[in-house]
């Protein structure tokens, strides 16, 4: 590249700004470059490299009468071409990087594809299903163990009325006994009393008849004395004759025959009266031992009943407490089992929201990768555009006119020098996911007549790019850029024939 140093004048104006925001939406724009040579700045003829020709005037001295702050102008101008230069090299580093990270998630995301795909239906649906089914079926289980402890407290209550019944039914016979052994005990009572009036009684006969024989031998004692002290005279008719002894061993026979009798009598109803006693007093005896012992076998049988009642309300009262820890743990299952089901349902949902919101990335990540496909592309038909146009014979004006729409935000520069060189202006953004950028060069110098066209076109959101031709000639070269978070328009007119590669 070469400048006159007499007639070059330099026009600077541009604007650089940037901004990052959530929506990953950035901007460069790299502005004009404009020169125009002076007489002595010599242009390449179309047709390839002609003969070269030396211009007398560039050997006579230079006019050191330059305005002071050029240098300082040039310098800065420099600087800022170097720092867009680094700011591009850094974004096509950054293009580098987002690839690999693209890649990567590419897949990241084909991975998780296929697990979701293998896994999504096969492990969190049967696992939930299958622990849902374990729960239902303890809650089964439980219900199952509930009716049969409900059987089981059924049939420890009809064992019980069973049971009370009997003991009612012996409570009623023991007081039955009682009232019989009571009625009995009397009839005891009564007998003995008559057993007892009985001996008083045959005591008295049996004094009664000692005193009748004592009396009865005092009499024939007395008699006999009597007989014996007596002497009787008497004179009889020897006809008839008195035979005392006879008459006294008669009546005395007759009263010891009253006497057997009356003692035979006594004896007899006596021994009878006494067999009768004997007979009662043993019967009454052997229903009193009969009582005794089943009152002694119903005591016994009570204290079993007793003793059978108290571990049955035993047995009731563990298995009440049986059922209540049951249903305390059927409870306390249920509701581990709704709470972790909840838990459940609470990570599935979690794990649905971190899959939509990995879609949403990869959205975004595929949007990202789109623009910077197209923004290479872009950039290396431009290239390929400059290429051709220098090794062409004849290079066109090229009129690119960029709109894109973006939700990001953006800088750029421009800068105009009175020449051949200009820069390019790239914009990119982002919406909901996804940016949009273009990029256009334009080099130009004076003396060329030629138009030339390129369009390239592509971006999720909005992106145009327009290329139009026009009437040979040259003119000025305008930018124009918009920043901001809603839309950015970029026209670049370019009325170039020879092309410098500052970049």
């Amino acid at each position: 590249m070469s400048f006159s140093a007499g007639n070059l004048q330099h026009g600077l104006g541009g604007r650089a700004g940037g901004g990052l925001v959530a929506g990953g939406g950035y901007g460069l724009g790299g502005g004009v470059f404009r020169m125009v040579g002076g007489p002595g700045f010599p242009v390449c003829p179309p047709g390839g490299i002609q003969e070269v020709t030396v211009n007398q005037s560039l050997l006579s001295p230079l006019n050191l009468e330059i305005d002071p702050h050029i240098q300082r102008v040039r310098t800065e101008e420099r600087e800022q071409i170097k720092i867009l230069n680094n700011k591009f090299a850094s974004f096509i580093d950054k293009v580098r990087f987002l690839e690999q990270q693209n890649k990567v998630l590419e897949t990241k995301w084909d991975l998780l594809q296929e697990q979701d795909h293998k896994t999504a239906k096969t492990n969190t649906g049967p696992l939930i299903e299958a622990y849902i089914n374990n729960l239902r079926k303890q809650l089964n289980s439980l219900n199952k163990e509930g009716n049969r402890l409900d059987a089981e407290v059924r049939n420890v209550q009809d064992i019980v009325e069973d049971f009370k019944n009997k003991y009612e039914d012996e409570i009623n016979k023991r007081t039955a006994a009682e009232n019989e052994f009571v009625v009995l005990k009397k009839d005891v009572d009564l007998s003995f009393t008559n057993k007892v009036q009985l001996g008083a009684k045959v005591d008295c006969l049996m004094d009664e008849i000692n005193f009748l024989r004592t009396l009865y031998e005092e009499e024939l004692a007395q008699i006999h004395s009597q007989m014996s002290d007596t002497s009787v005279v008497l004179s009889m008719d020897n006809n008839r004759s008195l035979d005392l002894n006879s008459i006294i061993a008669e009546v005395k026979a007759q009263y010891e025959d009253i006497a057997n009798r009356s003692r035979i009598d006594a004896e007899s109803w006596y021994q009878t009266k006494y067999e009768e006693l004997q007979v009662s007093a043993g019967r009454h005896g052997d229903d009193l031992r009969n009582t005794k012992t089943e009152i002694s076998e119903l005591n016994r049988v009570i204290l079993r009943l007793r003793s059978e009642i108290e571990n049955v309300k035993k047995q009731k009262a563990k298995v009440q407490a049986a059922i209540t820890e049951a249903e305390d743990r059927g409870e306390n299952a249920l509701m581990d089992a709704k709470y972790k089901l909840t838990e459940l349902e609470a990570a599935l949902q979690t794990v649905k929201q971190d899959m939509n919101r990995q879609l949403r990335e990869y959205q975004e990540l595929m949007n990202v990768k789109l623009a910077l496909d197209i923004e290479i592309a872009t950039y290396r038909k431009l290239l390929e555009g400059e290429e051709k146009r220098l090794a062409g014979e004849g290079v066109g004006a090229v009129s690119i006119s960029v709109i894109s729409s973006s939700s990001g935000s953006g800088y750029g520069s421009a800068y105009g020098t009175e020449g051949g060189l200009g820069g390019g202006s790239f914009n990119a953004g982002s919406g909901r996911f996804g940016g949009g950028y273009s990029s256009g060069g334009s080099f130009s110098s004076s003396g060329q007549s030629s138009r030339g066209g390129f369009s390239s076109a592509g971006q999720s959101n909005r992106s145009d790019f327009r290329a139009e031709g026009s009437s040979p000639g040259s003119g000025p070269i305008s930018t124009e850029h918009s920043s901001g978070g809603g839309s950015s328009s970029v026209k670049i007119i370019s009325t170039s024939s020879q092309i410098a590669k500052w970049f």
